[in-house]
């Protein structure tokens, strides 16, 4: 799963490399109350990530200005681990007793809900609807939430992403390309640039997840929505012949090199740069990269010459183009001992003034309600605000409902499936042997 994913955070997540560690020895850990467990908190401690800064730096420009009474009441304190070690963390906090007032809440959905069962997370919902900011909170946002952790609101909407294909106009035009509404018209004009010299696409093959959303959302278009639930509900697997030939098509982008040399080796941040560099074409991300398009000293093509697509439709598919993948970012949440009226009065505070702070500031979309009037950035950014509007379903990504082995097991070898060293086939089996085993 982040959720600069570059400046904003690296990860894009690596939104989900997830960690390794017994969701089973949490649960014993987070048996006991440890020594201060209720005691009022003290400062508005906050765990982050380190490749995040968007939040945290919003929430310091809250502290200094909208929030500044309850800051004054309870002061903002920020903490940060690398995302890699955020799991790790977490499950010693909480063995502990010690889980910071609020915190990024796991790279996988899985480890926030064995919180939430543990009785460390705030049942959010409840805790907004009692001070009366539930409503500030984007429906989208919150039906993405409740798809991820089981119906609950268990995270913060800090972020609210949909994820399609960002591309050069100006490549395009100048290759008379038109916008691909279908995979094959994609795949020619995958062909047409690379026949040119220009590289088609960027991605990371060091981060996985990047292929990995290729292959899902190949998957959506030609299955369906449900696609992936039926694997997880055991109803199918995805080493049947039609989910093993979305892996195949992504492989044969490989092939072709249309990810350039060495993709395996490519981090979050070059792939980013290969695009606003203008050395790649198209570049299939989350709209969480409009902070990096609409940052002049990183866009080298100019936010002006940047448009986004939807993932275009298979041929007699069952998935619809306006079906977009979404997420809320990495999800951070408040813990339940530690939620009092000042935690409150915080709460309340982020719920009404975060969305419009984080795009003033930051050209980030949460799935915060925006309050007060803010021009858009640039136009790409007014496009994909737009499109998440006009959204009616939204669909999840690949490993959203995998457990944290499978999820390490699929961005691990997904730089492998396109480098060719790993076979469409092979690859599926290796995904549901992980998940066959959870």
């Amino acid at each position: 799963m982040s959720l600069r994913m570059p400046r904003v955070r690296r990860t894009r997540l690596s939104l989900f490399t997830a960690g390794t560690a017994s969701l089973a020895l949490l649960t014993t850990a987070c048996g006991g109350g440890g020594a201060g467990s209720s005691a009022a908190p003290k400062e508005f401690s906050y765990l982050s990530v380190t490749e995040n800064t968007t939040v945290r730096t919003a929430l310091t420009t809250m502290s200094e200005g909208a929030c500044k009474p309850a800051n004054a009441a309870l002061p903002l304190k920020v903490e940060t681990v690398p995302q890699a070690s955020l799991d790790q963390k977490l499950q010693l906090l909480a063995g502990q007793d010690a889980l910071p007032v609020q915190f990024a809440a796991g790279n996988a959905p899985a480890l926030t809900q064995q919180l939430a069962k543990s009785g460390k997370v705030a049942d959010l919902e409840k805790e907004l609807k009692s001070l009366g900011v539930l409503d500030q909170l984007e429906p989208a946002a919150v039906s993405t939430i409740k798809a991820l952790y089981g119906g609950k609101v268990e995270v913060l909407p800090y972020e609210y992403n949909i994820e399609g294909i960002f591309y050069n106009k100006k490549l395009f035009q100048e290759n008379g390309i038109a916008v691909p509404g279908t995979w094959d018209e994609l795949v020619a004009a995958a062909a047409k640039l690379d026949g040119r010299k220009v590289q088609p696409f960027s991605a990371s093959g060091q981060q996985g997840w990047p292929i990995t959303r290729l292959v899902s959302t190949y998957l959506y278009r030609s299955l369906g929505p449900d696609a992936l639930q039926k694997v997880a509900d055991g109803q199918a697997k995805l080493t049947d012949p039609e989910y093993v030939k979305a892996a195949e098509e992504i492989a044969a982008l490989g092939k072709k090199g249309y990810f350039g040399k060495g993709v395996g080796s490519i981090d979050y941040d070059t792939a980013m740069n290969q695009f606003l560099n203008g050395e790649a074409a198209m570049f299939y991300m989350g709209s969480w990269a409009l902070a990096n398009i609409s940052d002049a000293k990183q866009n080298k093509v100019g936010a002006e010459n940047v448009g986004f697509m939807p993932f275009p439709a298979v041929a007699g598919g069952k998935g619809a183009i306006d079906q977009y993948p979404s997420n809320v970012g990495l999800g951070i949440t408040l813990g339940a001992k530690s939620f009092d009226k000042k935690t409150g009065a915080w709460a309340s505070c982020i719920a009404e003034n975060y969305g419009s702070t984080a795009l003033k500031d930051h050209g980030s979309i949460s799935g915060f309600k925006v309050n007060t009037e803010v021009k858009d950035a640039n136009e790409v950014t007014t496009q994909v605000r737009d499109t998440i509007s006009r959204s009616k379903q939204n669909v999840l990504w690949f490993e959203a409902l995998f457990s944290t082995k499978a999820t390490t097991v699929s961005q691990t070898n997904a730089a492998g499936l396109v480098a060719g060293s790993m076979k469409p086939e092979q690859f599926m089996q290796t995904v549901q042997d992980a998940l066959a085993a959870q």
